[in-house]
Parts: C-alpha cells; sequence; structure tokens
C-alpha cells in the first residue's frame, strides 16, 4: 500500500524539528524522575510544539504560515530556557549544552529563512 504523505513533511526545517524533538526526549530520559511533571513534561512538549506549529502553518496563506512559523520562533526561545535550567541544575553537562543550544540557533535561522522567503513571494 502507497504511504500517504504531506508536502510539509519534506521541509528540512520540519526534519529538523523532528531531530530536536528525539533529542529532547532522549536527553530528558536521564532527568531525575521529580521532573518528569516539571522540566521534563515542559521541554518535550516545547519540542513538539515547533514542528507542530510548522506542520499547521504549512499549505496556508504564506501570512498564516508566517504566523505559526513565528510561534516555532517562540517555542524555540522556551527551549533555550529549558536547556538553561537543565544546565544549571546539573542534569546535562556543556557538551550537551552547547549541541541543543547550536540546534536550536539552527533551527531558528532556517525558520527566518523561510519567514523572509515567504515575504517576498505572492500567496
Amino acid at each position: 500500500m502507497e504511504q500517504v504523505k504531506f508536502a510539509f513533511e519534506d521541509l528540512k526545517v520540519y526534519q529538523k524539528s523532528l531531530d530536536f524533538i528525539d533529542e529532547a526526549y532522549n536527553t530528558c530520559e536521564s532527568f531525575p524522575r521529580e521532573e518528569m511533571y516539571k522540566l521534563t513534561s515542559q521541554f518535550t512538549r516545547a519540542a513538539n510544539s515547533i514542528a507542530l506549529n510548522i506542520a499547521e502553518g504549512a499549505g496556508d496563506s504564506n501570512p498564516q504560515f508566517n504566523r505559526y512559523l513565528q510561534m516555532s520562533l517562540n517555542t524555540i526561545k522556551e527551549c533555550v530556557v529549558c536547556v538553561t535550567i537543565a544546565k544549571r541544575r546539573g542534569y546535562i553537562d556543556e557538551n550537551t549544552n552547547s549541541k541543543f543550544r547550536k540546534n536550536l540557533s539552527e533551527l531558528s535561522k532556517m525558520i527566518t529563512s523561510l519567514k523572509k522567503y515567504l515575504k517576498n513571494t505572492k500567496d
């Protein structure tokens, strides 16, 4: 049977956001159990939100897609705070902190570029 594929699934920024989700979940597995309904929950929900907003806005009008991309950018900032808290609490080391920050920076740049592209094209 042929697999149904949606257009947004081909977006590189969407694929990168899925990779980030995997990293967030894998890292949160090592957080203390008492963080399950605190930082772990907040971090994984924020990571998911990046991809969810990209998917939700894709295929809509360019201004509407831009709005969802802005929500993804805002959620990236939320993830930065979660990573900072995890580092300060000793749940992740400096190497993991740097890796997350690099990935979040790349995602931010990709989303910003896509937003600029959408603003410069006709709907």
